[in-house]
């Protein structure tokens, strides 16, 4: 941003911004001739839709190499626009959230506020009590240590196991990586919780569930 602002492509109330420059909520911000959405403009109602994310759609607005995204079947806004909450890769299933304030969606993504990301994964592999612990206390990946805060033991037989991962950060393909570096792959994933908010049972694959006044406020205090 702050080269856009010295190259002189960004505008604020009609004038040329320049470094050091400060805008306000209801200020307008003009990028290379573009209004964009003000980042500090919080609308005057937050929404939040819980949507279950099937597998092969896309966590993007558009992508010309798949024909499905996230963003597809969600309901229009007469004001703004969907921001989404986190990705999830075109092969895991589950939770996502998206609101009409961007705020707030950078709030729930930012590492510092640690909000807890839990996980229902399947596994293919013998899972010794060492893979546990050592996935517990920390792998080093070629992004820096990465580790799961806890990991429950769910059923299944033989080498077809499910677990329940819970993670405070998002990074790419995490949960995958963190097992393929123990020499387990992964045959499933679905996110089944960001913070406050649990996927109910009968959120089906596609659809979406708007969030209750309560319920978004639960999520602003630090994910409830």
């Amino acid at each position: 941003m702050e080269e856009l602002i010295a190259d002189g492509y960004v505008m604020v109330n009609g004038v040329k911004a320049t470094l050091g420059d400060k805008a306000g909520p209801l200020d307008k911000i003009m990028v290379k001739g573009q209004l964009i959405l003000n980042p500090l403009h919080r609308p005057s109602r937050t929404r939040v839709l819980m949507y279950h994310k099937p597998v092969g759609e896309v966590s993007s607005r558009r992508d010309p190499r798949h024909e499905k995204t996230v963003f597809d079947t969600l309901p229009p806004l007469r004001q703004g626009r969907w921001v989404q909450v986190g990705r999830l890769d075109i092969n895991t299933s589950g939770l996502l959230l998206f609101t009409n304030d961007g705020s707030l969606a950078n709030e729930l993504m930012h590492p510092s506020f640690g909000l807890e990301r839990e996980y229902a994964v399947r596994v293919r592999g013998q899972v010794s009590d060492k893979i546990i612990e050592t996935l517990l206390k920390g792998v080093m990946l070629d992004d820096g240590l990465a580790q799961f805060k806890s990991i429950e033991l769910k059923g299944g037989e033989g080498t077809n196991t499910w677990y329940h991962v819970v993670l405070t950060e998002g990074r790419n393909r995490e949960v995958r990586r963190l097992w393929q570096s123990q020499g387990i792959a992964v045959s499933r994933l679905i996110r089944v919780r960001y913070g406050s908010i649990s996927m109910p049972r009968f959120l089906t694959r596609g659809n979406f569930k708007e969030l209750e006044a309560d319920e978004i406020e639960r999520l602003k205090v630090k994910g409830g």
